[in-house]
């Protein structure tokens, strides 16, 4: 019987438009399965399934998630974290995996470094207390100016400018919690750090705004609060206004000297994963 999936270009890249079309027509799909990403039960024949390709340096796992928790995709990890879920699943049937036969994929290139002169988004995670709870935040800020695409950028720094118009807001007042942003989403799975996801042009599956070249760990304290709300707040303010904070409360304090200055915008976003 075919199955509700969605099988992303990316994913149907590393496994093979035959692989692909297998799974679609019901033969190497589950049933049932549990959500890699809220852990919870799913059934492929009664609602929309994502396919996720979890890569490794040698080892690649297909995983199952319901549609409306995380978008189709291939998602890069550590092969020692993919050869422990492998085990988890081979030996106790734990976790959030579901092993399917996935061709092993070509080997991933290298990502390739900035060209001279190209910035490149940095990214922080802290704890912000913001009335009275602690809440998981993500500060993002280039490592030069960033200009609009096809300008020179001679103008000045467009990155704020760039984000108010994906409907980020300015922050005024770092002691209130910025509005929602539809359509985006942070990326979290077996624990690390993987991406912010932006909406796909023409109403079409999420695609990275910032993806990590290593999926970055945080700590057990933010992990906690933001599987406890589900969502994360995304600061964003140009080069040179944070830095590299040492603690949580001197990156409040930078925070709040770049909302002061008119340098600092952001958006709450659900978490996608665990």
């Amino acid at each position: 019987m075919p199955r509700m999936l969605d099988v992303s270009e990316d994913v149907r890249a590393e496994i093979g438009d035959q692989e692909a079309d297998r799974l679609l027509a019901g033969e190497n799909a589950p049933g049932s399965y549990d959500c890699t990403s809220c852990r919870t039960p799913g059934d492929t024949e009664q609602e929309r399934t994502s396919t996720v390709l979890f890569v490794g340096e040698e080892t690649a796992v297909l995983a199952f998630a319901h549609a409306t928790c995380i978008p189709s995709q291939v998602v890069q990890v550590a092969e020692s974290e993919l050869q422990g879920a492998v085990r988890s699943i081979t030996g106790d049937q734990a976790g959030g995996f579901a092993p399917a036969p996935v061709p092993a994929p070509a080997p991933l290139a290298a990502e390739a470094g900035p060209a001279p002169g190209q910035a490149v988004l940095g990214i922080t995670s802290g704890l912000l207390l913001i009335q009275g709870e602690l809440r998981p935040a993500l500060v993002v800020e280039p490592t030069a100016p960033i200009a609009r695409p096809g300008t020179t950028g001679e103008g000045g720094d467009d990155f704020l400018t760039l984000l108010i118009e994906q409907g980020f807001g300015p922050v005024h007042d770092v002691a209130r919690p910025p509005g929602q942003l539809p359509g985006w989403s942070v990326l979290l799975a077996m624990g690390q750090l993987h991406a912010v996801l932006q909406p796909g042009t023409g109403g079409g599956n999420q695609v990275a705004w910032w993806q990590a070249h290593q999926p970055l760990q945080v700590t057990d304290g933010w992990r906690t609060a933001a599987n406890k709300s589900r969502t994360v707040l995304v600061y964003a303010a140009p080069v040179g206004s944070i830095g590299q904070q040492p603690r949580e409360d001197l990156l409040r304090d930078a925070l709040e000297k770049a909302a002061a200055g008119g340098r600092l915008v952001a958006a709450a976003m659900p978490l996608a994963g665990t």
